[in-house]
């Protein structure tokens, strides 16, 4: 089969690779022209998202950082809506506004398209490994159709419901992550004011009720004072705002989610948004006049 891929990023990339490691042919796209000369030799290059619905046979995967990136690339001008291809399915990984992709489906139905909403969860070295948790809304057939196709980049690809469904799952995620990173770096700050290692802390605890999958992957890399992004700051807060949006539309208090977004952004005013989440640490680290250590 012939797929479309657009979004070339940290996490693009290295799914675009599990695809054609799975035996996809790849049509992709990107406006990093550095990024897309890395794919010439494996897959064909297109220069418009109306390019790439145009050359695949039936579905297109974009993963985009952001709503407005996504709304450019499938109805702005030469963007998929342009092509014109009844039939066609587009399968959106990235993680924006569940209210948008709604919008977007309305504009592609009544062009006889398809989509999924699918964004995902893992970071970089998920993506890199293939074993992303995949979270898709949409019609239950078209999803049965493409399953194969996200789980050749995914450890695991569940339907939670119609669309807009994924993205409020990826929300649900995102909630949960930000409050692990911000509650593991407040007892690890708690710790090493305390007098007491942080590392033999966390060696003790992470076997019992407060050992979890974000404790392990954060932790270490908060000591180590290894903040090269693998979730950046930047687009947590991308993801925040979607979720104190969609709250708000609702009329749900998050109050958690509100004081741990306003953590991100006093670090994105430090010139801080593109290390990664774990860099919550460093808030910490600024109001209680430390430096993590082991």
């Amino acid at each position: 089969m012939k797929v479309g891929f657009i979004g070339l990023g940290i996490m693009g990339k290295p799914m675009c690779h599990n695809l054609i490691k799975a035996g996809y042919e790849l049509v992709v796209m990107d406006k990093d022209t550095e990024t897309v000369k890395a794919f010439e030799t494996l897959a064909s290059v297109a220069q418009s998202p109306e390019e790439v619905a145009s050359a695949v046979e039936e579905v297109i995967i974009t993963m985009l950082p952001n709503s407005p990136h996504v709304k450019e690339v499938i109805l702005g001008d030469n963007g998929i809506l342009a092509a014109n291809r009844k039939g066609l399915t587009v399968i959106d990984m990235s993680s924006i506004s569940p209210i948008v992709s709604r919008e977007i489906c309305s504009e592609l139905e009544k062009a006889g398209m398809d989509i999924l909403d699918a964004p995902v969860s893992g970071g970089e070295p998920k993506a890199i490994e293939g074993t992303l948790s995949v979270m898709v809304g949409g019609k239950k057939d078209v999803f049965e159709k493409y399953y194969d196709l996200m789980k050749a980049m995914a450890g695991s690809v569940v339907r939670v419901g119609e669309t807009g469904a994924g993205n409020i799952a990826k929300l649900c995620n995102q909630i949960i992550v930000a409050l692990n990173i911000s509650a593991v770096s407040e007892a690890l700050t708690f710790a090493q004011k305390a007098g007491v290692s942080p590392e033999l802390v966390y060696n003790a605890i992470r076997g019992g009720l407060a050992g979890s999958t974000v404790l392990d992957a954060k932790a270490p890399l908060m000591m180590n004072r290894q903040f090269d992004p693998g979730f950046r700051i930047d687009l947590h807060i991308k993801d925040m705002n979607n979720v104190l949006e969609a709250s708000h539309n609702l009329g749900i208090p998050l109050p958690l989610s509100a004081t741990v977004m306003e953590m991100m952004q006093s670090l994105k005013s430090d010139g801080l948004g593109n290390e990664d989440h774990s860099g919550l640490i460093k808030y910490y680290e600024k109001i209680a006049n430390l430096t993590l250590g082991r």
